[in-house]
């Protein structure tokens, strides 16, 4: 919709334009519609070079643009850039650094912003302060052959496939983490405390098809609680067909106790790669449980601790998403990753 402030405008052009075309003077056009003789040539002439697009003169207000385009592209192409890769004795840029940097290039390109101006550039291209992540690459030799597994197994039996993993350490301390409360006044939780329980090892076992999500406290980890989880995860399919168990490649995980077990059950075990704890489904699950069972707690002693803990795993038991829901989103995720042509979990490209 166009602003009522531009109507005027438009109708003395028009006026001009129907003046002019019936054979009036620039005198006459002045008289009748009280303007300057030399606005009266001026519209004349813009009619006669654009034609009705003369109506809206589009003016804009201010001084030229300072920095183009390019500069602006050369700005936000300089803040992703670490600056140890730019020889500056810094691992991190600053809005003051940065915009010294701009500002006193050595190179062929220098540009003056204010600190304020390249805050705004920032937001604009969704450009902001996050902290580092790090990750592990894989130096197991056969990395693809076992993600292809994976993906194989989850893509066409998600309804057999079983993941298990160790959830810990978990200590009895006081443990930070937020929660609603009055400003100025956040709930606190004592500093002082002595580590006389020592810890626990969660044992999670995770289906895949039902998203149920189950497990045992222990006080360690060993082949013989990864035995008893495997067992646990059979029983939860007892029709003897082969089930998948996704589990990490660690030793107490792939003893011949355990090997020999699977191989008489029809439990194919599917380890993920050396330093690629990602592939692992059950992953994304331990942050909720770390985040709403662990973290603002206080317990007393690891009995109440586990009483929280399977709490917990019931609510969520009982509010699993619907099957049609999890299939809907394996398929889009893996449209996705089929569009983007990368296997999941893997980042498309390092940093910088």
């Amino acid at each position: 919709m166009r602003r009522q402030t531009g109507s005027p405008i438009r109708l003395r052009r028009a006026m001009v334009i129907m003046a002019s075309a019936s054979g009036n003077t620039v005198p006459a056009i002045a008289r009748l519609v009280q303007g300057d003789e030399d606005a009266i040539r001026e519209v004349i002439h813009r009619f006669n070079e654009i034609g009705l697009a003369c109506l809206d003169p589009r003016w804009a207000g201010g001084r030229p643009r300072r920095i183009s385009e390019d500069d602006e592209a050369f700005i936000v192409e300089m803040a992703r850039t670490r600056p140890q890769a730019l020889d500056q004795p810094f691992t991190r840029w600053s809005l003051r650094k940065l915009c010294d940097y701009l500002a006193h290039n050595r190179g062929h390109r220098r540009v003056g912003v204010s600190r304020e101006r390249l805050r705004e550039f920032l937001h604009h291209h969704k450009i902001s302060f996050q902290p580092t992540k790090t990750w592990k690459e894989s130096n197991d030799p056969q990395i693809e052959a076992k993600l292809a597994r994976i993906e194989h197994v989850t893509s066409h039996f998600p309804d057999r496939v079983f993941v298990f993993d160790e959830f810990g350490p978990l200590t009895i301390r006081p443990h930070l983490g937020a929660s609603w409360a009055e400003q100025g006044h956040p709930d606190r939780l004592p500093a002082n405390y002595h580590k006389l329980c020592g810890v626990r090892q969660f044992h999670a076992c995770y289906s895949v098809g039902d998203d149920t999500l189950w497990g045992v406290v222990r006080a360690r980890k060993s082949a013989d609680n990864t035995l008893a989880a495997l067992q646990s995860i059979r029983r939860a399919r007892p029709d003897g067909a082969p089930v998948y168990v996704i589990l990490d490649n660690l030793s107490a995980h792939k003893g011949w106790k355990i090997r020999s077990w699977a191989a008489r059950n029809k439990v194919e075990l599917c380890f993920t790669p050396t330093y690629a704890s990602w592939a692992n489904p059950i992953e994304a699950h331990f942050g909720p449980l770390r985040t709403f069972v662990v973290a603002g707690s206080n317990h007393p002693n690891h009995l109440v601790a586990i009483r929280a803990l399977h709490k917990y795993l019931r609510w969520r038991n009982a509010n699993a998403r619907h099957p049609d829901v999890l299939a809907a989103k394996r398929r889009e995720r893996a449209r996705v990753r089929s569009e983007r042509q990368h296997r999941w979990g893997q980042t498309a490209a390092r940093a910088a």
